[in-house]
């Protein structure tokens, strides 16, 4: 290891030599513990009785080498304080842990398993300029073999239960909500405490490489929840880890969350060195394919407030990690969740940005919501909560997120949210989400919103699959199935989400009549990916008639998909659809909450 290097925060392998390290001599235990006045492993392999570790190096690591240790093997550092006072710590690098509520690290051997992906690796990519359909998930939650709190799949159970119906679904990557160890089930892994630690409520270090590599085998890509802010304040993890603050700060004005967990300090290059070692150990180790870093507001500013100032500190450290991780992967997805406008998040480190891939595009997702809580009376009064997005749309690289987030703590799921009574929600929801597939930016959608699920989100339960069995549900699955087929299979929706030219208003000012229609648009005249496709939209609860809007270069319009479709829950059963403009004008009747994409075909092609 290079030990400037962790001392100045400029590494991204500190886990290759601290933790538990299985070589060819025994198992080396090796932790960063400078405060420390004393230090012993203990474990099965010592019968829990103290191994005393040596100072090594600087006199700030310790180290011991046990010939009886075993992968598979539980153990825990011993520490001593200066008072002489000690706590039983799992290993901050460790590889596995225990299952909640006990607290041993588990010797790992990490070279034991060897993927079979060499053909996606080859070939995965960023998506700036292709579909990013991405299925949002909790593991322990989607499906579970029974309705005991601590029943749920293996990583390598879940592969097959889950990649068949994300494919069928029309997703290409999976987002997972943290996997790393982590000691409430409530706090749904983010507040960890194991970095290092593929929870062992799913299995252990190589089933999650199973299930990695089973994904990449069938074209789905695989984003993982980062947590690089803060952490659990359980005394047995990274909390006053060698009896002093070496992982948080020392003052607890900056000390702790709103959450009430520990704020990482950034400041202190040994922990940006662990923070950059972890995010590399899973882009390297596990094969994921991004990172998704959870409340990065609360790293550019103290405490995620603007008005406290921008925290220099931890800017300087995502600017660093993330250039170090494109570096390392340039093809893998960095993506940040933060609701504030500090500019650059997606401007690359280079330039003085950040450096992510893609920003969570917040404040679409609130607007819209709100939106379509309005009663539709009203909503000509809040018209431009749908098009305000696309005023700052191109300062960033965004992506559409309707997260776990918007379907918990009374907040009603994502079906729930839309105005009126049950029969009203689906026509609604229909309409909602080809607004959402035909604006520009990557999608996100969480588990349970492609059924129209209607219970709040809960952890402890599986999602609320009977209601397939209910017509409504049923048809709405297939709408969000064949909508989401739809968009990997039309260019146009993804192929210039970042460029201007991709995207054209035709009517961003029909306030009274709750209809917006843009364009969308991929290739160049002539070649084989060519498209242009006009989305109109009627968000009024009535029919608008005699609609007419103008699409320059169009001489006719065929429809290719609509949420009217009988089966979808509609009322339409005819398929064919095709306007004919005049002096490029076209008129069209709406139905209520409805959606339509039309094919434009321009006067050259036209026979």
């Amino acid at each position: 290891m290079d030990f400037y290097g962790f001392y100045t925060g400029k590494i991204f392998d500190a886990y290759r030599f601290l933790g538990a390290q299985v070589t060819a001599a025994g198992v080396v235990f090796r932790t960063f513990a400078p405060s420390a006045s004393k230090i012993s492993v203990i474990g099965e392999f010592t019968e829990w009785e103290e191994l005393p570790m040596e100072k090594v190096r600087d006199g700030n690591f310790w180290e011991v080498t046990s010939q009886d240790a075993r992968p598979g093997m539980m153990y825990k550092y011993r520490i001593y304080d200066q008072s002489g006072q000690y706590i039983d710590h799992c290993d901050p690098y460790g590889y596995g842990m225990e299952l909640r509520p006990n607290t041993a690290s588990i010797i790992r051997d990490m070279k034991t398993y060897h993927f079979h992906d060499d053909a996606w690796m080859r070939k995965r990519s960023c998506h700036l300029n292709s579909p990013l359909n991405i299925y949002e998930i909790h593991f322990g939650s989607f499906r579970k073999p029974s309705e005991e709190p601590d029943a749920w799949y293996n990583y390598e159970e879940m592969a097959d239960i889950l990649i068949p119906y994300v494919k069928e679904n029309g997703y290409n990557y999976i987002e997972i909500m943290p996997l790393n160890e982590y000691p409430s089930d409530e706090s749904w892994g983010y507040q960890g405490t194991g970095f290092f630690s593929p929870t062992s409520r799913y299995g252990t270090a190589d089933q999650l490489k199973a299930f990695v590599n089973a994904c990449h085998r069938n074209g789905i890509g695989i984003i993982l929840d980062f947590v690089p802010v803060h952490f659990a304040v359980d005394g047995y993890a990274l909390a006053k880890y060698d009896g002093t603050a070496l992982y948080e700060y020392p003052h607890s004005a900056v000390g702790y969350s709103e959450w009430g967990s520990c704020n990482f300090m950034h400041s202190r290059g040994e922990v940006r060195s662990f923070l950059q070692s972890a995010a590399n150990y899973w882009l390297t180790e596990y094969h994921i394919d991004g990172l998704r870093m959870d409340a990065i507001s609360r790293a550019i500013y103290w405490q995620g407030t603007p008005e406290r100032g921008v925290n220099p500190n931890a800017v300087e450290f995502l600017k660093y990690m993330n250039q170090g991780l494109k570096k390392l992967h340039p093809d893998a997805i960095l993506a940040a969740e933060d609701s504030t406008s500090f500019p650059g998040v997606t401007k690359p480190a280079e330039e003085g940005g950040l450096g992510f891939d893609y920003k969570w595009d917040m404040g679409w997702m609130n607007d819209t919501l709100d939106y379509f809580r309005t009663d539709p009376l009203f909503r000509g009064g809040i018209y431009h909560k749908l098009t305000f997005s696309m005023a700052y749309y191109y300062d960033e690289r965004y992506l559409l997120p309707l997260s776990h987030d918007e379907v918990v703590h009374g907040k009603a799921t994502i079906l729930q949210k839309m105005w009126g009574d049950y029969e009203l929600k689906f026509p609604q929801a229909r309409a909602f989400y080809m607004y959402m597939y035909a604006h520009p930016g990557k999608k996100l959608n969480f588990m349970g919103n492609e059924i129209g699920h209607f219970r709040e989100w809960d952890e402890k339960r599986e999602q609320d699959w009977g209601l397939l069995a209910y017509p409504a549900h049923q048809d709405f699955h297939r709408f969000m199935t064949d909508l989401s087929l739809f968009y990997q299979s039309h260019p146009a929706f993804s192929e210039k989400d970042y460029d201007p030219e991709g995207f054209h208003w035709l009517d961003c000012h029909a306030e009274e009549r709750c209809i917006y229609v843009f364009e969308r648009t991929s290739g160049e005249p002539g070649d084989s990916r060519s498209e242009r496709i006009a989305a109109f939209f009627n968000f009024s609860g009535i029919e608008q008639p005699d609609y007419t809007v103008e699409i320059p270069g169009a001489a006719r319009l065929r429809r290719i998909f609509t949420s009217e479709w009988k089966e979808y829950g509609g009322s339409e059963e005819t398929k064919e659809k095709i306007l004919t403009g005049k002096d490029e004008i076209f008129e069209l009747s709406m139905k209520p909450f409805s959606a339509e994409y039309y094919m434009i075909e321009e006067k050259q092609n036209t026979v």
